[in-house]
């Protein structure tokens, strides 16, 4: 199919029906009952916990919060405070308001207070054994019908699942950090999850203001997976001597506020890493030991002017240089950067349709858009897909498959280019 040109009114129209499409999910009876959710108990009192407790005590859900230890839960709630007092101040909502929405607030470090509580969200960090015995102590402590969800952002749902005796009570709800403010939930379906628990999340979703897709159990479900080939690809294109802020700029050029190393400084490069640990990205590691983890310590990928302005880093350049044992200065062309970077996000979106991970093309265009920074004027990966045309899109994942498999052209993009026929119309299966 040749590339497609779109008016803005074309784009903006689209991202709207998306939107409500979303809502739909075709395989579930709309009139299906829903469990009645009262009060929810949220497992962590960090950054995820405190952000995902906020979405419900700003609606007047009642939420208890479990921590390890009284400091941590201290700490936790004393953030959530902050961030209210914040939003007060600014006008969002009286003052008043801010102590209503701590009194629907409780601490605990005793998981048994959850009994009472018809929702329960996991929100520790990324460790399957730690989650694991998580469930398996919330299967025991939780009354019948309550909903355990797990805010993981990449693990297997039907392995955590699998350690309770009510796997169809189980589900994941992907909050985007910070969670608090971003719009993104992603619901992710288990194998064994039951209707009602899906469409009760739905409709929480939108009680608590959030937009959500269904998606199914996959590594990273539908963002986080497409947002991997994009990493994969920008560390190919360092490791062959394109610098971080090479990438970065092609990205921003392309319309993306962040590219994927400042995306990096900004979250914390030893999200992931521990002292003398060996990773799959080596630079990112030699970083690390320097001290250089990120906005959070003045260096990362870049250094840090007093203002947090981002400079381009002699001593990450020496680095990746000894690292790749490439010279700097070699990068391609900003359009050659941007079509290593972002046509295999499209591949990537199509073999989510094809193993029926997404309900519709247009969901991964609404969880690029709500949940990554995606640009409004080029739609989602989906109708970016046409907007540049199946050839051009094949061109690449011939050339980069031909280098690594898994980067191969995907068997619906491969119709697409001989038949024709649009990415956004791609069925699931």
């Amino acid at each position: 199919m040749p590339a497609i040109s779109m008016t803005p009114e074309e784009v903006s129209a689209y991202i709207a029906q998306a939107g409500r499409d979303a809502w739909i999910v075709p395989d579930v009876p709309a009139n299906t009952p829903r469990r009645p959710i009262a009060k929810v108990g949220v497992i962590g009192a960090g950054t995820m916990g405190g952000g995902i407790s906020m979405n419900f005590a700003s609606v007047g859900i009642p939420v208890v919060i479990l921590e390890q230890k009284q400091e941590a839960l201290d700490r936790g709630l004393a953030v959530v405070r902050g961030n209210y007092q914040r939003s007060a101040d600014n006008g969002r909502f009286p003052q008043e308001e801010v102590g209503e929405r701590m009194d629907r607030l409780s601490g605990t470090l005793d998981m048994t207070a959850f009994a009472d509580c018809d929702l329960i969200i996991e929100a520790v960090f990324e460790d399957m054994d730690l989650k694991k015995k998580i469930f398996t102590d919330l299967d025991r402590i939780a009354k019948p019908g309550a909903i355990l969800a797990t805010n993981t952002s990449a693990l297997d749902i039907d392995e955590i699942a699998s350690v309770t005796a009510r796997p169809q009570d189980v589900i994941g709800l992907h909050f985007f950090s910070p969670a608090n403010v971003m719009k993104l939930l992603e619901i992710v379906r288990a194998d064994h999850t039951a209707d009602d628990v899906i469409m009760t999340c739905m409709d929480l979703a939108r009680t608590i203001n959030k937009i959500a897709t269904l998606v199914g159990v996959c590594p990273g479900f539908v963002g986080n997976r497409i947002l991997f080939a994009r990493q994969a690809q920008a560390q190919k294109l360092v490791s062959q001597g394109a610098m971080p802020w090479d990438v970065d700029a092609a990205l921003n050029q392309f319309g993306f506020r962040m590219g994927p190393y400042q995306m990096s400084d900004l979250a914390g490069l030893d999200i992931g890493w521990k002292k003398g640990a060996k990773t799959a990205n080596p630079i990112r590691d030699a970083l690390c030991e320097l001290d250089r983890r990120g906005q959070k310590t003045g260096a990362g990928y870049y250094d840090y002017d007093e203002n947090r302005r981002p400079i381009p880093s002699d001593v990450t350049a020496r680095i990746i240089a000894e690292v790749t044992g490439v010279a700097a200065g070699s990068a391609p062309a900003p359009s050659e950067i941007i079509a290593a970077c972002i046509h295999p996000m499209i591949n990537e979106g199509l073999k989510i349709l094809e193993e029926k991970k997404a309900q519709r093309a247009s969901d991964i265009d609404i969880v690029w858009l709500n949940g990554y920074g995606w640009p409004a004027d080029k739609g989602g990966p989906m109708l970016y897909g046409d907007m540049v045309g199946a050839e051009a899109v094949l061109a690449t994942m011939e050339r980069l498959g031909a280098e690594e498999a898994r980067f191969a052209p995907s068997a619906t993009l491969q119709r697409l280019a001989k038949n024709g026929g649009r990415f956004i119309d791609v069925l699931p299966g």
